[in-house]
């Protein structure tokens, strides 16, 4: 019987321990996203299992071109998947199939021929303020995103992408194109 106590102290032991380390990492540092839908396709596909970096965003601002998860501003229990296209502070105009960037340095035409492969439909024009992110998904024609519900708040973005876990052939990390 004495035996038995021992190996049952000795696996609570090893539960406590694992779970001391588990939980802070889940819910402070990374956590898991499985994508559905067809809004950032050919990057993710449906059913992709990513690891979204949380700790990031509370040393610096998100970048444009990365890929976020946040929380959907109009139903914050929903979590949706897009790409940052519009800082805070700038203009961003969606005009003929481009989507072009007013801020201090002018203007620019985003070149996004790396990630996307359809047109970019729609006749937007939003000005962000202080804290406030325009996102768009890259599969352009099935995508719900800031030309139909607005600007993302800072506070709702959850994370960054870190990388792809599932499917095993396409494990890696996520690059971030340049402008």
């Amino acid at each position: 019987m004495k035996k038995f106590l021992t190996f049952i102290l000795e696996i609570t032991k090893i539960l406590v321990i694992a779970l001391a380390i588990v939980i802070p990492i889940r819910y402070f540092l990374f956590q898991p996203f499985f994508v559905k839908g067809q809004s950032m396709q050919p990057s993710f596909e449906s059913g992709d299992y990513l690891i979204i970096d949380e700790i990031t965003y509370r040393f610096k601002d998100p970048q444009r071109g990365e890929v976020v998860v946040f929380k959907y501003p109009q139903n914050i229990s929903q979590r949706f998947i897009k790409r940052i296209v519009g800082l805070p502070g700038e203009t961003v105009e969606v005009k003929d199939g481009e989507v072009i960037i007013y801020n201090d340095q002018g203007s620019q035409a985003l070149d996004e021929t790396g990630y996307i492969s359809s047109y970019t439909a729609g006749d937007v024009k939003i000005v962000l303020s202080e804290d406030q992110y325009f996102v768009m998904g890259d599969n352009r024609n099935f995508s719900f995103d800031s030309r139909k519900f607005g600007i993302v708040p800072k506070k709702l973005i959850i994370g960054k992408v870190l990388l792809r876990a599932w499917p095993f052939v396409s494990w890696g990390g996520i690059e971030v194109p340049s402008y």
